[in-house]
């Protein structure tokens, strides 16, 4: 049951990869091959039961990053759930809006980089 569990998500992370928005694929751009302060960042990845836009595994830090839908009500309890569970793991969870990335890409980079000092 579990196998089957973990492969159903590991596809769909591989369809989301697929799949990026544009502020996940901007991001991307400065996290891939160990750009940033030399951390390895992976993209759609697995955690429990939920599957994260980023990760630096070595430095348990997540990165999240939000469109306009993540505004409504429930979305926002579902977030604040996922965040606390993530945190309760062990992980530090960085949040962005995909706008604040795409329009202030080198200000959402510095702050991940003080997040990993």
């Amino acid at each position: 049951m579990q196998r089957d569990i973990d492969k159903r998500y590991t596809t769909l992370a591989r369809n989301l990869r697929r799949s990026q928005t544009k502020a996940e694929a901007t991001l991307w751009k400065h996290l891939a091959r160990r750009q940033l302060a030399g951390i390895k960042f992976r993209r759609q990845q697995p955690i429990g039961s939920y599957i994260v836009d980023f990760v630096a595994f070595e430095h348990k830090l997540v990165i999240e990053l939000d469109g306009s839908q993540h505004d409504e009500i429930t979305i926002k309890g579902s977030d604040e759930y996922r965040t606390a569970w993530l945190e309760k793991s062990g992980y530090k969870v960085l949040r962005f809006w995909n706008n604040e990335v795409l329009e202030n890409t080198s200000g959402v980079v510095e702050t991940i980089l003080q997040a990993l000092e």
